[in-house]
């Protein structure tokens, strides 16, 4: 298998947004995050090589290309971006991966479902054997989406969930997987270094404690 080095440098290949949307917070998962993420699912858990796995929110792929470098058998990425998507196409093409992209709203995924034992159900038949995901916090709208993310990658995932999530949020985000059936572990604390991408942004770069977690399907 490829080394964890050589993974993070092919992904400096991937492009990021061009025009990225503030209402959507499309923020570039850098090829470190994704490296890291991804290198550990597929060596320590085994949970990436010759399995199915869904990216929710793919943006521009980054993570989508990660799991397809590491030998992933099937890929489907789901974004609400037109735009995003076709960045993301781009991207899988430079790495000559197979992927399925799909135009699709993670918020339309998911209703209340008072007769299923999460209390949720997924409005679309969707499962694969890992989700792996970079999902909007939710810090300048669309609060709570985080969890929306979780929730549709609770109904998807058959084996396991990658996700990142801000640190200060993880007693609330343990708590809330775990009444969906999900053991969740936190697999190291990182630092997300997020470069300025909108105007109301004053500094070039800030870095944003965040937890890599890892939810196993009960």
């Amino acid at each position: 298998m490829i080394k964890l080095k050589q993974l993070e440098s092919e992904l400096t290949q991937v492009t990021k947004f061009r025009e990225p949307k503030v209402q959507l917070e499309q923020y570039p998962t850098t090829a470190h995050l994704a490296a890291s993420m991804l290198y550990t699912a597929a060596t320590t858990y085994e949970d990436i090589e010759d399995a199915s796995v869904v990216d929710l929110g793919v943006g521009c792929g980054m993570l989508t290309c990660a799991s397809g470098i590491l030998g992933a058998a099937y890929n489907v990425g789901v974004d609400v971006d037109p735009e995003a998507l076709e960045q993301a196409r781009d991207n899988c093409d430079r790495f000559e991966l197979d992927a399925d992209l799909v135009n699709l709203d993670v918020q339309e995924l998911v209703v209340p479902a008072d007769d299923d034992e999460h209390g949720f159900r997924l409005t679309q038949r969707l499962s694969a054997d890992t989700v792996v995901m970079n999902p909007p916090f939710g810090t300048k709208s669309n609060k709570g989406i985080d969890m929306v993310f979780l929730q549709a990658a609770a109904g998807i995932a058959e084996r396991a969930i990658y996700s990142l999530h801000k640190t200060s949020t993880r007693d609330f985000i343990l708590r809330k997987a775990q009444s969906w059936g999900l053991k969740g572990e936190v697999v190291a604390e990182l630092r997300y270094n997020i470069e300025a991408s909108y105007k109301f942004h004053k500094k070039k770069s800030v870095d944003v404690e965040v937890d890599f977690l890892r939810f196993e399907v009960e």
